[in-house]
């Protein structure tokens, strides 16, 4: 039997579940899926109310991950719009966003301000480009993690204030036990169905007083609550059940009309707002409002007035007050959507109210229609701070808004303004706009931002997978790419094995949705199983049921096909199906990109390669090792390059680096590498060589520098020359493990100075002894530094086991090898000098 989830987990039980969660039962004597599903709707709901009361955060919200734990779904909402978070309604538990972040890493994320999101997180600030703070907290117990909760804040120089992440991990983890038992009883708890948008409480001023009453009109007699009462002005505990008691109460000139009302309610079976006047307790007059029907009861007919009496005043006061303004005053829901328009806003938009309420104000007004202006009211939701714009009525009229947000909507205030100084003539009409929402705007930019750091196929494939089909909440993707007039696989994720093997090669022309949606240049969609078959008869088809086929166009030159699969049927929205064209074109621009990409790649990777030494000399009692990594960021090739070279008195050990990550970089660091190989094999000291070298980067002049360190060793006796051009300083690891770094001096980089200098420094090894070369590649990390940097690795040296050179290169690179974002290329050259 499930444990039972306190009913006071949050605080007081809400109602009213939208589904947003699915809980399936997977066992018997369970609850059903629907009932529960309902707990967890009622779970979030609380959650989110708690957190908002209890952190004073503006608006709350739950994650909760998809069936397939690739996607984090917004389940729950309160404070903010649901119209406003289309770029973070379906999250990528991949991708580079907070919740998502938040998940994987089960770690608190907070964000103070603007700045830090979008240093942070460049994707969140591009899809809500927007002021406001921000905190997530995972959603976890007993080592599971079921979604995420956040919360906002006015930005604030102080950003998410005190004591709010505590707060906010507390009620997150109270939520995570209570999931975290219905789990236990056999249920699995996943994202289902629409997001629930949870009502906040409205701020508490009584716009309107209501008594409820029942009046037998046969007999007189009347049931009324202590409301009723105290609008007629008669004490609750005075009344008698009798009509007359509160009838006395009303204004001798009204009560004709009154009694008129209450005898036609007899015949019409209802009354509506009829006015009338009553004393109160200070024998002042005021006027209320009876509205009532009157029901069947039986045999008898119609006896009964069921009903209320209202007390509009302060409603109707305030409404009155602001009717009397010369400014215009207006009012925005949540959504947008307008639900107040004063006389003087009419005139000076130059609109009737009745054309406004219940719409987009964007919509009606042309001139308003440019997607700033409802971009002004996005932020001022979304910051919940007060924002102005000015904008032009034509032919003439300029006006100034204000927008005053809460959770609750917004309020706004228009005034005739000035024209702008300096503003160049403005035409007399606006012109024919076509509206692009900015949610959708901005949800295209974040998704299409994921493709921006991608370089080659491989990696723009991966992004598409990773961020863009998890936000959909797609299950299968197939990237196709067009070669010899045929279909090729480029990526596939989540399709049966085997199964794609039919389509390799297809010619352009077959008839399949994915080769017609780019023959057409048209994206298909299939809502379900049977449209697809319909279209398409015979056509293979696995579990999946729906599916999106976008084509792949760039520049007008078709690169492929995308094909992404959802294993349920869905209707996609006209909003969903702009987005996802849009993105094929994103899509393939950065294949197109990064095809170009790879081959010039592959030829400078290739240039490099052949650049380097294919062997190391074999030195008697002289041991030498050496390994090259490529940057992965980008995929840039760099100018680190090694050698050891051999000569008539020992070996010329080498280590350098040209600036740059190009071809550029790789063609130059052959010139030197030949250059300095020259030069030290005709037996010259190693200060010549380098200066030899550096006149020679001068005068090729190709625009770049680079950095160089010579040692020549004479194996006979341990005798070593070294001489550093603007490069790293070498370790030295003595036989008994102790390891120093040998801050030899040094001249210039070369290329700088045409009479550059580099003096020579000698060492003498012990038996033993290994020397390290290395470039920055190996010791540079953002956020140390480079001292630091070096000092690690003469650490990891000084302990790392020696017993084998090769081994011992492996380790010292253990760290750069598996890092998948190592911005520089990195060069290690070892030598061990053991004697016989």
């Amino acid at each position: 039997m499930r444990p039972a989830v306190p009913a006071d987990q949050y605080g007081p039980r809400v109602s009213g579940g939208t589904g947003a969660a699915r809980v399936t039962a997977h066992r018997p004597g369970t609850r059903t899926a629907g009932a529960t599903a309902h707990e967890t709707d009622v779970l979030f709901a609380a959650a989110v109310r708690k957190a908002l009361s209890t952190t004073r955060a503006y608006g709350g919200m739950v994650h909760l991950h998809s069936r397939d734990r690739r996607s984090l779904v917004l389940t729950t909402v309160a404070g903010v719009p649901l119209s406003l978070l289309s770029s973070v309604r379906r999250v990528a538990v991949a991708g580079p966003l907070p919740a998502a972040v938040c998940y994987r890493t089960g770690r608190t994320v907070t964000l103070a301000d603007t700045e830090e999101t979008m240093r942070r997180f460049p994707q969140l600030a591009v899809g809500m480009p927007y002021d406001f703070s921000s905190a997530c907290v995972p959603i976890s117990a007993d080592g599971q993690i079921f979604g995420v909760l956040g919360a906002l804040w006015p930005a604030s120089h102080h950003g998410v204030p005190d004591r709010a992440g505590r707060q906010l991990r507390s009620i997150a983890h109270r939520l995570g036990t209570a999931l975290a038992g219905l789990t236990a009883g056999g249920d699995r708890v996943e994202a289902a169905g629409e997001t629930a948008v949870v009502e906040l409480p409205t701020p508490a001023v009584a716009v309107a007083r209501v008594g409820l009453f029942d009046w037998n009109l046969a007999t007189g007699a009347m049931s009324a609550d202590d409301e009723l009462c105290e609008l007629f002005g008669v004490a609750p505990a005075d009344f008698d059940g009798r009509a007359a008691a509160l009838i006395d109460r009303i204004a001798p000139s009204d009560l004709p009309e009154f009694r008129a009302a209450a005898r036609a309610a007899l015949d019409h079976g209802r009354v509506l707002a009829t006015r009338f006047r009553v004393l109160d307790r200070q024998g002042r007059l005021h006027p209320l409002e009876l509205w009532g029907r009157v029901p069947a009861t039986g045999p008898s007919g119609r006896t009964h007035l069921v009903g209320t009496v209202v007390d509009t005043r302060t409603g109707t006061a305030a409404a009155a007050a602001v009717e009397r303004l010369r400014d215009g005053v207006f009012s925005l829901d949540p959504d947008g959507l307008t639900s107040y328009v004063n006389r003087s806003c009419e005139l000076l938009l130059n609109v009737r109210r009745e054309e406004l309420i219940g719409r987009y104000p964007w919509d009606v007004l042309p001139w308003l229609g440019d997607p700033v202006y409802e971009d002004r009211y996005r932020a001022a939701m979304m910051s919940q701070q007060p924002t102005a714009f000015l904008a032009h009525r034509p032919p003439d009229h300029w006006l100034a808004f204000s927008l005053y947000p809460d959770a609750h909507g917004v309020t706004g205030r228009v005034v005739a303004a000035e024209p702008p100084p300096g503003l160049p003539d403005v035409p007399t009409a606006s012109p024919p706009v076509t509206r692009a929402a900015p949610g959708a705007t901005y949800h295209l930019l974040q998704l299409a931002s994921a493709l921006s750091a991608a370089v080659s196929v491989e990696e723009v494939c991966r992004a598409v997978a990773d961020q863009i089909l998890p936000a959909f909440g797609g299950q299968q993707l197939a990237i196709y790419t067009v070669r010899d007039k045929r279909l090729h696989l480029a990526s596939q994720r989540g399709y049966p094995a085997g199964f794609l093997d039919p389509f390799e090669g297809t010619p352009m022309g077959t008839r399949l949705p994915g080769v017609e949606a780019l023959s057409t240049g048209t994206p298909i969609f299939f809502e379900s199983v049977h449209q697809l078959s319909a279209a398409y008869p015979g056509i293979p088809i696995d579990e999946m049921g729906s599916w999106a086929f976008l084509p792949l166009i760039a520049s007008g030159h078709p690169v492929g096909s995308c094909i992404l699969g959802f294993d349920e049927a869905r209707p996609f929205t006209v909003e969903e199906r702009g987005v996802l064209t849009a993105l094929g074109g994103f899509i393939a621009q950065a294949l197109e990109r990064a095809r170009l990409y790879d081959a010039e790649f592959a030829l400078a990777r290739g240039l490099q390669q052949a650049l380097l030494p294919h062997r190391l000399p074999k030195i008697d009692s002289v041991g030498i090792a050496a390994r090259y990594l490529p940057g992965t960021e980008g995929m840039e090739i760099g100018g680190d390059w090694y050698d050891a070279i051999a000569t008539s008195c020992g070996v010329c050990l080498v280590i350098g680096d040209v600036e740059g990550h190009n071809v550029g970089a790789a063609a130059t660091m052959g010139q030197l590498r030949s250059a300095v190989r020259a030069f030290a094999s005709g037996g010259e000291p190693p200060g010549d060589v380098l200066a030899r070298t550096n006149r020679l980067l001068v005068d090729l002049d190709p625009g770049l520098l680079a950095s160089c360190c010579l040692i020549y060793l004479e194996p006979a006796t341990g005798r070593a020359c070294a001489a550093r051009a603007g490069h790293l300083p070498p370790l030295l690891r003595h036989p008994d493990g102790r390891t120093e770094v040998l801050h030899l001096r040094g001249g210039p980089l070369l290329g700088i100075d045409h009479g550059a200098e580099f003096p020579v420094t000698e060492l003498r090894l012990a038996p033993g002894s290994i020397l390290a070369l290395y470039t920055d590649g190996l010791v540079e990390e953002a956020g140390i530094s480079i001292d630091l940097g070096i000092d690690r690795l003469r650490a990891a040296l000084a302990h790392a086991d020696a017993s084998t050179l090769e081994g011992l290169t492996d380790r010292l690179l253990g760290d750069a090898r598996s890092s998948t974002h190592r911005a520089d290329d990195v060069a290690l050259l070892l030598t061990a000098y053991r004697p016989q």
